[in-house]
């Protein structure tokens, strides 16, 4: 696969289109036998919170102090809620053409939701469908042959075990052969090789000592912090203790809690955020990919389509060239 088209489209180790669409496929070939878990790979945390609107119930799964606040003040808590759990707002679709490779999705069944429609939640719940999103990811891929996506399967709030046995179907049924079973983590060349563009990690045991095709749920350093200084410390401290053997992720998202959304009705995620992504775009561009105890592997992050955030990730695979 080391043909000229593809040798012209590299450039500095990376790739010289000009949108990370297909950046996987550009990479430079010598990077193509580097294991996914040596890669830098953009991610999106809480990935489908972008389609929450006002109307969206708030998740059965909360306090119990918000779930009584929502009952006595639903006009006044909804809204402020809405503004803290939204953590992107491009769709799936244009974050894959920005170039997220791994996805975070928390689905979720709701109480009182019809039997198999089962959404997404973070703090509420979405109105996009999970298999209508899978459907649209599968689209994507078959668009992109040579593009990888990790899914990252998580929460999984009111499902039992034959809502996960329908997810799993579902997940077999419009993926197909483009999913990669668990194994050794691939290289590129080998997933191309092979017709795999997908892989699933599924955080259930029951489910994964029933099914080949799912991946263990991965690691992901949350700092759980509201100010970049103290996350950063937190993601310098997780490195000092030495990076998990597979695929891990390194959150630089900023977490707020409920005695901070309710002593800052009138901000938002997105204002906490955005002034704050410079700080944590210098400290993604500082870190190296690779084998080593303190390199990094996924960067995922809110509001992905900012401060050239997925570039600065995809950009680190550079520094392997260098070694």
């Amino acid at each position: 696969m080391d043909g000229p088209a593809s040798a012209s489209r590299a450039v500095s180790g990376v790739g010289c289109t000009n949108t990370n669409e297909d950046w996987m496929s550009a990479l430079c070939p010598r990077l193509w036998d580097v294991p996914l878990h040596h890669l830098s790979i953009p991610g999106s945390h809480d990935t489908m919170t972008y389609c929450l609107n006002k109307k969206s119930p708030i998740s059965q799964g909360e306090s119990r102090l918000l779930q009584m606040l929502n009952r006595w003040i639903p006009c006044i808590t909804r809204p402020v809620v809405l503004k803290w759990s939204v953590t992107q707002v491009l769709d799936v679709t244009e974050q894959l053409d920005a170039g997220v490779r791994y996805l975070d999705l928390r689905i979720a069944h709701m109480l009182d939701g019809s039997e198999k429609n089962l959404h997404f939640v973070h703090m509420v719940y979405t109105t996009a469908l999970v298999e209508d999103t899978l459907t649209e990811i599968s689209e994507w891929l078959e668009r992109h042959p040579r593009e990888v996506v990790i899914l990252a399967c998580r929460n999984f709030e009111g499902l039992s075990e034959d809502l996960h046995e329908y997810l799993i179907s579902c997940i077999n049924t419009i993926f197909g052969e483009m999913l990669c079973p668990r194994g050794e983590v691939p290289t590129l060349r080998q997933l191309w090789a092979r017709g795999h563009q997908v892989i699933v990690s599924y955080e259930d045991e029951s489910a994964l000592g029933r099914h080949r095709e799912l991946w263990p749920g991965i690691p992901y350093w949350w700092g759980d912090q509201v100010k970049p200084d103290a996350l950063i410390r937190y993601l310098e401290t997780m490195k000092s203790c030495g990076r998990p053997g597979g695929l891990f992720v390194a959150g630089i998202n900023l977490t707020e809690n409920l005695p901070y959304i309710l002593a800052h009705p009138s901000e938002s995620l997105q204002k906490l955020t955005t002034p704050n992504l410079p700080r944590l775009c210098a400290w993604v561009r500082e870190q190296c990919p690779g084998p080593g105890s303190r390199c990094t592997n996924v960067i995922a992050g809110d509001f992905v389509g900012k401060d050239g955030f997925v570039s600065d990730v995809v950009a680190l695979n550079r520094k392997l060239l260098w070694c």
